[in-house]
């Protein structure tokens, strides 16, 4: 039909104005949930006007996008708030639950994801539900003489504060992003016509242009990863809700402290570890601290302290989740390490190589199974989720005094500094974080094979062929080279054929055919257009630790 393409194009648009409002909507309901846990704990009224004025604009977008039942929803949490600052209802835990879990029913009819967790969610239906009777069960409210309007026109909606959507680029980072461009553009024209004339310049001044062109690119670069650079205050927010929840549930009593929301991590980071830190800090909660009679009958204070921390340090981020709880019961976990097979009967492992097993996939020391924990699985989603990241996990515990995970991040995902190695006609790259030495292979201590040891110092280090663990086949070179990888506590090498330097690495994500297979991260381009493949070190790693044969004895 001849109308057909203009339904299409007008489907499309209809689908970008959807992602728009859902983008303002998400943004919008966190807002609310923060203002209302900020209300829960000191009430007042700049507050509570805070709350009606994002609900109204809510409720605007939501009738505008056609969410009927939503609309319905937010106009009857409005009257609530309305009888809230007439003072016919009184705040008490029980209603800001409600609150907090109208929040989550809105969420749920626009089609977000709610926040809170699903054994403590009440169905959409059944919140309005309450909501509606609650506000029926209050008093009714007296209508001024002079205008017969309720309070509530007192509460018109104000134009709400500008808060950061997804990403917010300052007009003065994209206005020097523009500036570079154009310099870039001018500095290649100069080096393409001075190429073109090369025989009238000498190649010291070709590099210089060269090198000019290549100074401007890395400060565009820069500037770019900078832009992608957001505080991870951001997602610590969403935890407050976590606790509150929580502690309820649990009937502990938790503060929340939180420390470096400004230190700012890229913002893939903060999407893909939202996942992890919630399963640590419900796993604080659960088994970490205790109930109020347990800290208190151990000279505690009834309340505990769950802190989330984040700094810098050494070109990474790092984010730490302590509380003061009873700390991990170091002879539990080894009997359970020793009938899961992690541990032999009568080996004496260090604290680190101890814990490290609460990391292994169906690892659990729970009496019972609950609704937040006992299932054993977790912590090891947790390890590899983290891994992705190309970062690592530490578990710090001391008896009575608590627990603390520790998460080093890299404070981008696009670009690391990489080691190329060569093997056959192919190019690997390396993790330069991951890179402790290179050693040369020795010809007496070289034998076929997937897997290996040498002797390094008077230490075994084995090592990981390869050439043989991606099938590459031909010859073995006259001589190979050894990089020495580490991650965490393990340590391995890696025999590769040659050893081609270091420098910045764009990651690229691998084709479909490279997917799954094992010890791939990911992929990049290099200089002469051929693709290289970035090594997953902990992979590796493991592959090396766990099959290498005993050292060669010198």
């Amino acid at each position: 039909m001849w109308f057909a393409p203009w339904l299409d194009r007008m489907k499309s648009e209809l689908e970008k104005v959807l992602a728009v409002f859902l983008t303002e909507a998400e943004e919008q309901l966190v807002t609310l949930e923060q203002d209302l846990l900020a209300l829960e704990a000191c009430p007042g009224p700049d507050t509570l006007r805070a709350v009606f004025r994002t609900v109204h604009t809510l409720k605007g977008g939501t009738a505008a996008m056609g969410f009927t039942e939503a609309v319905e929803l937010a106009h009857t949490l409005e009257d609530l708030l309305t009888r809230l600052e007439a003072g016919a209802l009184v705040l008490h835990s029980g209603l800001g639950t409600l609150l907090l879990q109208a929040v989550d029913a809105l969420r749920e009819l626009v089609g977000l994801r709610p926040a809170a967790e699903p054994d403590l969610r009440l169905p959409a239906k059944e919140v309005h539900r309450i909501l509606a009777s609650t506000v029926e069960a209050a008093r009714p409210i007296s209508q001024p003489a002079e205008n017969g309007c309720a309070e509530r026109t007192e509460m018109s909606p104000e134009a709400p504060a500008t808060r950061e959507r997804t990403l917010r680029v300052g007009m003065d980072r994209l206005d020097r992003m523009l500036d570079l461009t154009g310099e870039i553009s001018i500095a290649q024209g100069r080096l393409a016509a001075m190429l073109a004339r090369a025989h009238h310049y000498t190649p010291r001044q070709l590099q210089e242009a060269h090198r000019e062109a290549n100074r401007l690119y890395l400060d565009l670069q820069e500037l770019v990863m900078k832009v992608r650079m957001v505080p991870i205050g951001r997602t610590f927010q969403t935890f407050a809700r976590t606790v509150r929840d929580l502690s309820q549930a649990m009937g502990k009593r938790v503060r929340l402290e939180v420390s470096g929301e400004d230190v700012e991590v890229d913002t893939t980071v903060t999407e893909l570890i939202r996942d992890p830190l919630t399963h640590l800090v419900r796993n604080a909660m659960d088994h970490g601290l205790e109930t109020p009679e347990v800290r208190q009958a151990r000279g505690k204070d009834p309340t505990g302290t769950l802190a989330l921390r984040a700094f810098h340090d050494s070109g990474s981020i790092v984010i730490q989740i302590s509380e003061d709880g009873a700390g991990l019961d170091r002879e539990r976990i080894a009997a359970r390490a020793r009938e899961c097979g992690l541990l032999d009967p009568n080996e004496t492992p260090s604290d680190a190589e101890l814990f490290s097993t609460i990391f292994e996939p169906g690892f659990s020391t729970a009496r019972c199974i609950t609704e937040l924990s006992g299932r054993g699985v977790g912590m090891d989603v947790v390890k590899r989720n983290v891994e992705l990241l190309r970062g690592t996990i530490s578990v710090d515990t001391w008896p009575d005094q608590g627990t603390t995970f520790t998460l080093r991040l890299p404070l981008t995902l696009s670009i690391i500094e990489g080691f190329s190695v060569g093997v056959g006609e192919e190019t690997y790259v390396i993790p330069l974080e991951n890179v402790l030495e290179c050693v040369e292979l020795p010809r007496d201590e070289s034998r076929p094979g997937r897997t290996g040891s040498i002797n390094l110092r008077g230490a075994p280090l084995p090592y990981l062929r390869l050439r043989e663990h991606f099938l590459l086949g031909g010859e073995l070179p006259p001589r190979e080279n050894i990089v020495v990888i580490s991650h965490g506590p393990g340590r391995a090498g890696i025999a590769v054929d040659t050893l081609l330097g270091q420098g910045q690495t764009v990651i690229k994500p691998l084709g479909k055919l490279c997917q799954g297979l094992p010890g791939l991260a990911g992929s990049t381009l290099l200089g002469d257009g051929r693709v290289a493949l970035i090594l997953d070190v902990p992979t590796l790693l493991q592959q090396a630790l766990k099959v290498a044969p005993p050292a060669a004895t010198t």
